[in-house]
């Protein structure tokens, strides 16, 4: 098979282009002929070697969210049969001992995950355990369904497992324009949530609008907290979640009201993050929220939910595997809005 995979970091040069070895399925395994999967961040960090999953080793072919077609099904798979549709869960928590992909799913540890540590999806086949696959609904695109896993299931567990987002509660999500806000924004407008919705541009915040954002910001521009004290009529806002991190996190702090809480799932512009008042923090009640890997259980009712026809698909782009380089360079640039797809 053709697959896109580096043997060293650095930049877009590194990524070679050439047949590799077919993937042989355990007991436990089904071969996805991969139609779609979409670039993440996580994808240009490890390329470029800023970060890397525990369990990272070279060769390394990325590609976390995987859709396509079972090609070859392991003599102990019993829910799959020959061309059904699917998409995948890449996390490798919960995977039965008869997968050759079992043993690594330590949520707190070193976590196996499909494109991250184990070979993923840019590629024209992928290994995934048998448990870990879900039917595609016959009307839904190969690329719609590969804008699902990775952001709807850090969305979700962000907001809802970790933030404990309610019906009529106020909430901010940031970064609008990125494949983990557009689904942020849909499922917490789609869960009786009030949405303030920022981003780089004002573009961004006019699509954010579209998926159902009630207000927004370009949060490159102006007063964060008092615009949401604004919007909440002094009161502030419940939740916040944040996949920002050093930009944002202070203004984040000042716009939650009084038991407000700041659920962190990301990085994107830094690290590190100086809360700026410890007396108002403590005064306020506000908690601080890690969001932690998602469980095997979340899994299936929050792709269910996104079958259900509420959810509007952003793809900013589609490339040809080949052109897996130049993807990522547009994903580093910021200037897209939703997800990027790469088609074997």
């Amino acid at each position: 098979m053709k697959a896109v995979f580096y043997t060293e970091s650095g930049g877009p040069e590194v990524l070679n282009y050439k047949e590799v070895p077919d993937p042989i399925p355990g007991p436990g395994d089904v071969v996805i002929d991969v139609a779609a999967t979409s670039l993440n961040r996580l994808d240009v960090l490890q390329r470029n070697g800023w970060f890397q999953m525990p369990g990272f080793s070279y060769p390394h072919i990325s590609g976390m969210d995987v859709a396509g077609t079972v090609s070859e099904i392991g003599e102990e798979v019993t829910n799959a049969k020959l061309g059904d549709r699917v998409v995948v869960d890449p996390s490798l928590a919960g995977v039965s001992d008869n997968s050759s992909l079992s043993g690594r799913g330590d949520l707190y540890g070193e976590l196996g995950i499909i494109g991250a540590n184990a070979d993923g999806g840019y590629a024209e086949k992928c290994l995934v355990p048998g448990s870990h696959i879900y039917p595609i609904p016959d009307a839904m695109s190969f690329e719609d369904a590969a804008t699902f896993p990775t952001c709807y299931l850090t969305a979700a567990h962000a907001l809802f497992k970790v933030g404990k987002l309610q019906k009529g509660e106020t909430v901010i999500i940031h970064a609008a324009g990125s494949g983990v806000g557009v689904a942020a924004i849909q499922l917490a407008k789609n869960a009786g949530a009030t949405v303030l919705a920022t981003a780089g541009t004002d573009e961004k915040c006019e699509r954010a609008l579209g998926l159902g954002a009630s207000h927004v910001m370009n949060n490159r521009e102006g007063d964060l907290a008092a615009w949401a004290r604004d919007i909440t009529q002094g009161v502030g806002v419940n939740m916040v979640m944040d996949c920002v991190g050093t930009a944002l996190f202070g203004p984040s702090l000042f716009a939650l009201g009084v038991h407000g809480r700041l659920v962190n799932c990301g990085n994107a512009s830094g690290d590190e993050a100086v809360i700026p008042s410890l007396g108002y923090v403590f005064h306020s009640g506000i908690t601080i929220h890690g969001s932690d890997p998602y469980e095997p259980s979340e899994f299936e009712p929050t792709w269910k939910e996104f079958c259900s026809g509420d959810y509007k698909v952003e793809i900013d782009s589609v490339y040809p595997l080949e052109n897996a380089g130049e993807a990522q360079d547009k994903m580093l640039s910021g200037d897209f809005f939703g997800k990027i797809i790469l088609n074997p």
